[in-house]
């Protein structure tokens, strides 16, 4: 399924509202320290990712050079200001970052 169609189903299933307050949900637990009711906003947003991931067809990248971020695009689109979150920076991690790391490291 295309991108924007993802978006589109996402907009039209959880209102702005809804997507907003989840969002904010996470950003307050983050703040307050709130495991818990972090813990339960991440799992939300993680099932709603696992639906756009299954829908893209997504899969891991043989290399670095070709990683796909769409999934996470459509993440950021769909869910205002989620770059913001500690879920949002489990996830955006790309192998040339790790592969960075390791050479800064040798």
């Amino acid at each position: 399924m295309p991108k924007k169609e993802i978006i589109d189903l996402l907009r039209s299933h959880y209102s702005r509202e809804v997507r907003k307050q989840l969002v904010q949900s996470m950003l307050d637990a983050q703040k307050t320290e709130d495991t818990e009711a972090l813990e339960k906003s991440e799992k939300i947003i993680s099932q709603i990712f696992s639906y756009v991931l299954k829908e893209l067809g997504w899969t891991i990248a043989p290399n670095a050079h070709n990683w796909d971020s769409s999934a996470l695009d459509i993440m950021k689109a769909a869910f205002p200001k989620i770059e913001r979150t500690s879920w949002y920076r489990r996830q955006d991690f790309t192998p040339k970052k790790s592969i960075d790391v390791i050479m800064e490291d040798q």
